[in-house]
């Protein structure tokens, strides 16, 4: 199964990207994941369903590690093959 993680991580900063945006940045790229696209206002990635459950485990704990003080994400199914 494929899934799609769209994500923000809050407070925002628009004069500079906060720790923890920076860290959920590093996280993303760092992951067995493709089609992946990091923004200021929101972030993308797809990838094996093991790969995105993985990814947003590491997501959630090193960005509330970061700072974060809110974290939105949405995980859609997008395909069913790996």
């Amino acid at each position: 199964m494929r899934l799609k993680v769209e994500f923000t991580t809050e407070p925002f900063d628009l004069d500079e990207a906060p720790p923890h945006a920076l860290v959920a940045r590093e996280v993303i790229e760092a992951a067995d994941l493709d089609a992946v696209d990091v923004g200021p206002f929101g972030n993308t990635a797809e990838g094996g369903a093991d790969a995105v459950i993985a990814a947003v485990d590491a997501l959630l704990r090193k960005s509330l590690g970061a700072g974060a003080t809110r974290i939105s994400l949405q995980v859609n199914v997008v395909g069913e093959g790996e």
